[in-house]
């Protein structure tokens, strides 16, 4: 299986598509296996000419576990520029879902160089008057850890009720299976508090956000409760020239019925990008990677 390296830190990285192909590499959020990133929705972006890498984050999945270890958000960033050079990718597309956005700001915030574009998803700027929870969804997260792999699947179906989806889009038996996986294949409850005391160390980034110069998409759920929208509309407002688009019934999760129009809302983003691009002429940079 491919594994990057960060010092003694390594990071299982899976990759759809062509070689050839433009890279989109996609950021998990909290306590979020790669494996989130379903390969059917994966697939999509491949179909439209895009090299997909999905990775666990440090403390998750099948990357490395830091029992003794403090880290902040800028470090997991770095982890993202490792899993790039282990796939020999000098820039790529970089979307990022909940701390997963965050993770991605931080790296375009630090490593602007390998960025094309940047995607920030149901996320929000570190500034403690935007993006917070409802007491509900704040709740259902801090939830104890479940003891059983019936209790985990239970808690996911829960918690996706609170802060998920309109009730229509949620698929109950898709969500249980896949709640199944991810607990078979690693369920490590210990990383999740390290990865939160990571978002609370990266604290406040408006003022680099609006140093960006990136081509920036934000993306909100206008049923989010986690993360409330407040925090995707700060992002776009702080980052020059961004876009935002608000998904109506969308909550802090990305059921199938959302699939097509995200992957569209994309993929139109990074043409009209690549447009604005070619439009000003040599030297402005190339979106197609």
């Amino acid at each position: 299986m491919p594994i990057a390296h960060r010092g003694d830190v390594d990071l299982f990285f899976e990759v759809f598509g062509s070689a050839t192909d433009p890279v989109l590499l996609l950021i998990n959020g909290l306590g979020s296996q790669c494996i989130n990133y379903d390969e059917q929705w994966c697939e999509k972006f491949a179909a439209l000419g895009y090299r997909v890498i999905r990775f666990d984050n440090r403390d998750v999945g099948l990357s490395s576990k830091l029992d003794q270890g403090a880290y902040a958000l800028r470090d997991m960033a770095g982890d993202a520029v490792a899993v790039l050079d282990a796939a020999s990718v000098e820039r790529a597309h970089i979307m990022g879902v909940s701390m997963g956005g965050m993770i991605a700001q931080r790296l375009a915030i630090d490593h602007g160089d390998r960025v094309l574009s940047l995607t920030s998803v149901m996320s929000s700027t570190g500034e403690p008057d935007y993006g917070q929870s409802s007491p509900e969804a704040l709740a259902a997260l801090m939830v104890k850890p479940a003891r059983t792999r019936d209790e985990y699947v239970d808690n996911q179906v829960a918690e996706r009720r609170v802060y998920g989806s309109k009730p229509e889009w949620i698929d109950e038996a898709y969500l249980r299976a896949r709640a199944a996986r991810a607990f078979d294949r690693c369920y490590y409850p210990g990383g999740i508090r390290r990865q939160m005391q990571a978002m609370m160390r990266d604290g406040d980034r408006a003022d680099d956000l609006r140093s960006l110069t990136v081509p920036t998409l934000v993306i909100h759920g206008d049923r989010d409760t986690l993360v409330d929208p407040s925090g995707g509309r700060r992002t776009a407002e702080l980052i020059p020239g961004a876009r935002y688009v608000e998904i109506e019934g969308m909550g802090h999760d990305y059921p199938a019925a959302v699939w097509d129009r995200w992957v569209e809302t994309w993929a139109d983003f990074v043409r009209s990008a690549a447009a604005r691009d070619y439009r000003a002429g040599p030297g402005s940079g190339n979106l197609r990677g």
